[in-house]
C-alpha cells in the first residue's frame, strides 16, 4: 500500500493507465456475484444459450470501476460515482481468464467538485471484447455534504426521463417488435442486506468504505451505509437479462445517472417503459430504480437486439 497513491483528485493525471489485470471468473465469482445481487439464474450454473455456464453480464463489475485501485489506495477512496456507461459484446465462460485495462481519461471540476472519468474494457482468453465501461465519479468528496442534498451536474439530463409508463397500451414481458410506445417491461424488487454489500463492495478483500462499513459512513455524515451504485446498476442489468435475454450479453447497452441515495434494507423496484425501436431491430427503453417511498435513485436509458426467438435463465433459487 505504501507505493499506492492517496485517492485525490488533485493527484489524478490525464491520461493514466492501470493494469492490464488478469483474473478468472471461477465459479466462486459466480457465486459472490449471485448472492450479492440475489441473482441465481440457471445459465451461470448450469447450461446456458452460450455453451456451458457464463458469468453474469456484469460480474466484472466493480474489476472494471476499482481498476483505479492499481494506482490508488481504495481504503482512501471516497468517491460518489455520478454515471455508469456499459457496452456488453459477449458473456465470459466460468472458468475462462480475462484481461481488465483501462485509464482516466477526463477531469473537470463543476459545482464545487471534481469528477474524473475512468474506462475500461474487460477482454476474455481469446482477446474479444467482453464489455466496456465508462465511469465518471466525484473523486475524494464527503457523501453526506452531497448525498440527498440536491443533484450534481452529471445528473442534469435525469429530466429527459419520465420515469412513467402509459396505463392505457399493454406492458410487455419481453422484448418484441411493434412494442408500443411507453408500455411497461415486469418491475424486479429486492432489499439489499449488509452482508451483500460487503460482499459487492469488496470487503472481504479488506476494503472499508461508505458501503461495507458504519463507521466509514458516520465519517461522512451518513447514518446508514449506502447501496453502491454499480451494485444498483447490476439489479437493473438483472431485470433487463430477464427482458432481452441472451441478447443482452451481447448487443446490450446501458446509460444511467445515479440522482438519489439507496440505503441499506431499501426496497429497491427497477423497470422501464418502452421508448421505440432502431431501423436495425433495437428496442429502446426508458430504465430506473425507485425506492420504497417513490424516489428514484437511478435513471437513464438501456437498448439491445431484439431476438425474434428468446431464451432466459430461469431462477434456481
Amino acid at each position: 500500500m505504501a507505493s499506492l497513491k492517496e485517492a485525490r483528485y488533485e493527484l489524478v493525471e490525464i491520461p493514466e493507465r492501470f493494469g492490464p489485470v488478469t483474473l478468472d471468473v471461477d465459479r466462486q465469482k459466480v457465486l459472490d456475484y449471485a448472492y450479492a445481487q440475489h441473482d441465481f439464474g440457471d445459465w451461470y450454473f448450469r447450461e446456458s444459450p452460450f455453451g456451458g455456464p457464463v458469468g453474469h453480464p456484469l460480474v466484472l463489475a466493480n474489476d472494471l470501476l476499482f481498476l483505479f485501485y492499481q494506482g490508488y489506495d481504495g481504503n482512501t477512496a471516497q468517491g460518489l460515482h455520478t454515471h455508469e456507461t456499459l457496452r456488453f459484446r459477449s458473456p465470459a465462460a466460468v472458468g475462462e481468464t480475462v484481461t481488465v485495462e483501462g485509464a482516466y481519461t477526463e477531469k473537470y471540476e463543476a459545482r464545487g467538485q471534481g469528477y474524473v472519468t475512468l474506462e475500461a474494457t474487460a477482454r476474455g482468453a481469446d482477446g474479444r471484447v467482453l464489455v466496456e465501461h465508462v465511469g465518471k465519479e466525484i473523486m475524494r468528496t464527503v457523501a453526506g455534504d452531497i448525498v440527498g442534498k440536491g443533484r450534481s451536474a452529471e445528473s442534469a439530463r435525469k429530466r429527459s426521463v419520465l420515469a412513467t409508463v402509459d396505463a392505457g397500451v399493454p406492458a410487455i414481458t419481453v422484448a418484441v417488435h411493434g412494442a408500443p410506445e411507453r408500455a411497461g417491461i415486469p418491475a424486479r424488487t429486492t432489499a439489499f442486506t449488509q452482508d451483500q454489500m460487503s460482499v459487492f463492495s469488496w470487503a472481504g478483500k479488506g476494503f472499508a468504505n461508505v458501503h461495507t462499513s458504519l463507521a466509514k459512513a458516520a465519517e461522512t455524515g451518513l447514518d446508514r451505509t449506502i447501496v453502491q451504485a454499480q451494485q444498483q446498476t447490476g439489479h437493473i442489468i438483472a431485470n433487463l437479462v430477464d427482458v432481452f435475454g441472451a441478447s443482452w450479453f451481447t448487443s446490450g447497452e446501458l446509460d444511467l445517472r445515479f440522482v438519489s441515495p439507496a440505503y441499506v434494507g431499501d426496497a429497491l423496484t427497477t423497470t422501464g417503459a418502452v421508448l421505440g425501436e432502431t431501423e436495425d431491430g433495437r428496442l429502446e427503453l426508458e430504465v430506473w430504480v425507485e425506492n420504497g417511498h417513490g424516489t428514484k435513485t437511478a435513471v437513464g436509458w438501456a437498448s439491445a437486439r431484439i431476438d425474434d426467438a428468446p431464451a432466459r435463465p430461469v431462477q434456481l433459487i
